[in-house]
């Protein structure tokens, strides 16, 4: 069985749309053989992308948000793209008593790197991009029987 090894989904501009695209990372990501924790960490960090796109900025046209990840040998990219903010992300410090503030730390903890490609930016040979794009590189553990089945691999 072959499992898709990236996805792209347009989801409302809502607080719902977090556990669903969550859900939906974790669970393609386990289908590939993945590693739960793994997984999950990578669940985590959609997560926090998609919060901060909600609190943070606005929706892309149609009130939307998209969120997308591909799934490599070595790690998976998570990507959440949005209608733009007042303020660039960026990660805070914030006090021990504050409330929130925390999310970008996590995502930057979890990830082996991540960044912002503002409006307008290309992706990798891309067309132009509306809005911003938030993305997170994190690595990737497969079980121990699991093998990535990709173009290159099947052509090995």
């Amino acid at each position: 069985m072959e499992v898709a090894t990236s996805s792209a989904l347009i989801l409302p501009f809502t607080a719902s749309s977090v556990g669903v695209a969550r859900r939906r990372l974790v669970r393609d990501l386990t289908k590939a053989g993945v590693f739960e924790g793994t997984a999950c960490d990578a669940g985590l960090v959609l997560s926090e992308l998609i919060s901060n796109a909600l609190r943070h900025a606005s929706p892309l046209p149609g009130r939307v948000v998209r969120v997308s990840w591909t799934l490599l040998a070595d790690s998976v990219e998570v990507t959440v793209t949005d209608g733009g903010g007042a303020t660039a992300p960026l990660v805070n410090e914030p006090t021990t008593w504050s409330i929130g503030g925390r999310g970008l730390g996590i995502v930057a903890r979890l990830s082996l790197r991540w960044g912002v490609r503002p409006a307008g930016e290309p992706a990798d040979g891309d067309d132009e991009q509306p809005g911003t794009t938030v993305w997170a590189d994190l690595p990737v553990r497969y079980r121990s029987q699991a093998r990535l089945v990709t173009a290159s691999s099947r052509d090995a």
